[in-house]
């Protein structure tokens, strides 16, 4: 193995190696044990250099908003944040970290407009709300995964973490449902590193971020029902993924008007099977 010694001498200082191993190692004759020591020292300080808040730059209003990576980036990982098309379609999208006693509202809200969302569970909402999960299941919508104890993904460095994350949502899903979970996956608050992408890519999960979401996870600080239309019809474009929080009070009480102006935009709802299978 053949190393950049003025790239690594930085890993080096931080292991406060002996001299004589320093010295060895500089001149490419370490042994293996110390090269192994080295390698996985730089591999954690590169998966935490590499992690990323997943972030939006909207440039005009009706037009896809630039993202921290292209549509074409992503998908090499099987990732997601929104389609590349000119038609006026919206992949709908909420985040359930908890039940607040909204949930209800938008599901009949949903209901009326014959639209199927995507739900991004984490694990206490599965074993908390399962008659919710039931009716998600029943009335045609999909439930994803949001990890089991909604952590910063970015800082699970191990294949082995990663996966018991994902796992224990699917188990308490099937636990409930007695069907497999839809291996759809969004990191929780959207921070993620590429070592992420390509293990939940491995273990047979796309993931998803958006293109479209405000702020409007604050129960104390809930969005007037002027500002949500402000930012949700004014930043809507064609294939957007929405994110939206199941515990907002705004989003319960504006769902169903919302829905009804998007259609009167012209939108058409339709689901993240559907760009997964298109992608």
């Amino acid at each position: 193995m053949k190393f950049n010694i003025k790239f690594n001498r930085k890993y080096i200082a931080r292991l406060k190696l002996p001299a004589i191993l320093l010295g060895a190692f500089v001149l490419g004759s370490a042994t293996g044990k110390l090269t192994s020591i080295l390698a996985k020292e730089q591999r954690a300080l590169e998966t935490s250099a590499e992690s990323s808040s997943w972030g939006l730059s909207f440039q005009e209003e009706g037009k896809k908003p630039i993202g921290n990576a292209s549509v074409e980036e992503l998908a090499q990982y099987d990732a997601h944040y929104a389609k590349d098309t000119e038609e006026k379609v919206i992949y709908l999208t909420f985040d359930c970290g908890y039940e607040n006693g909204q949930m209800p509202t938008i599901l009949d809200a949903l209901k009326k407009h014959n639209v199927s969302a995507t739900f991004f569970v984490v694990g206490n909402f599965i074993s908390d709300q399962p008659e919710l999960i039931k009716r998600m299941n029943e009335e045609g919508h999909t439930v994803g995964n949001h990890t089991f104890t909604h952590p910063d993904m970015s800082k699970i460095s191990t294949k082995e973490s990663f996966t018991k994350e994902l796992e224990q949502v699917e188990e308490a899903y099937q636990n409930i449902t007695g069907e497999s979970m839809t291996k759809f996956y969004r990191p929780p608050q959207g921070i993620y590193s590429i070592s992420n992408l390509k293990m939940a890519q491995e273990l047979g999960y796309h993931t998803f971020f958006w293109s479209l979401a405000y702020v409007d996870w604050y129960q104390d600080k809930q969005p007037t029902h002027e500002e949500a239309f402000q930012k949700l019809l004014g930043r809507i474009h064609p294939g957007a993924i929405v994110l939206l929080h199941s515990t907002s009070k705004t989003n319960a009480e504006i769902l169903d008007e919302l829905l009804t102006k998007w259609e009167e935009m012209g939108y058409r709802f339709d689901t993240l099977e559907h760009l997964v299978s298109e992608a």
